[in-house]
């Protein structure tokens, strides 16, 4: 059974931008969602936490479009959607940053930013790429989350983690998505860099995008996020809001304990 921080109102007014209900799904004989209910507004920060194996990444998969759910509905702006590819969940405003960056050590910021999706020169005059435009673009999106590189020039092999982690969150804003999956965003950073990327999912959630950040790092879970989703065994059993759940609450809900006391 889902509890949810009893007095509290929801963060986001209006009509979610995204919602998912009641959505399973199965891998043979394995349970991996069960009737999973989420919503997620424009200019708020959501937080999926669990311990592995919770249904965390098949969740985000449904959503990024890798996955199909055996059954229930996925709506986006209170439409139902199929969303069967990546492709067709970027063209519903959805773009995912994953845990590896999947960003290319030999190129430069440009170049990772723009990586399938290339702004084309004048055929006539034999450029194949107009430079000129994707770093003019390029700038414009590092200046608006203030992720700040020496140059645009250097391979991204020698940036620093955040500035990596920057790069691959910059690069999902080309196309001005609605909403924004973060996986893992801190993960194996310092301290520093880790604040880097915290402020870079305020500065989303201040261009009013919606951003669902998955990790297992509590600390920043309860620093950035408006709404905490607790999954566990597939399902979701909790959602807490900001300000009004405490650590130990939040620990109970992903281990189960709160369910022994209830009874």
């Amino acid at each position: 059974m889902t509890t949810t921080a009893a007095g509290t109102e929801q963060p986001g007014a209006g009509e979610p931008y995204l919602e998912l209900r009641g959505v399973s799904k199965y891998f043979g004989g394995v349970r991996a969602l069960h009737e999973v209910d989420l919503s997620l507004h424009r200019g708020e920060v959501v937080a999926l936490v669990g311990d592995n194996g919770a249904g965390k990444t098949t969740l985000v998969k449904v959503i990024s479009g890798v996955e199909h759910p055996d059954s229930g509905e996925v709506a986006v702006r209170g439409e139902k959607v199929r969303l069967d590819t990546p492709r067709t969940a970027a063209g519903h405003g959805i773009h995912t940053v994953y845990q590896d960056l999947s960003l290319c050590d030999n190129l430069d910021a440009v170049r990772n930013l723009f990586l399938g999706q290339e702004l084309a020169g004048s055929r006539w005059r034999g450029r194949p790429l107009d430079r000129h435009r994707m770093e003019v673009e390029a700038r414009r999106v590092l200046d608006s989350l203030s992720v700040r590189i020496r140059s645009l020039t250097t391979p991204v092999g020698g940036l620093s983690g955040g500035q990596r982690q920057g790069i691959a969150i910059c690069r999902s804003l080309i196309s001005d998505p609605s909403l924004v999956l973060l996986d893992e965003p801190t993960a194996a950073l310092g301290v520093t860099q880790r604040a880097e990327v915290l402020d870079l999912i305020g500065r989303l959630k201040a261009q009013d995008r919606g951003v669902l950040v998955i990790s297992h790092d509590l600390k920043d879970v309860q620093e950035v996020a408006d709404r905490v989703v607790v999954m566990r065994l597939g399902a979701k059993v909790a959602e807490f809001v900001r300000g009004r759940y405490t650590s130990s609450e939040l620990v109970a809900a992903m281990t189960g304990a709160h369910e022994g006391s209830d009874g």
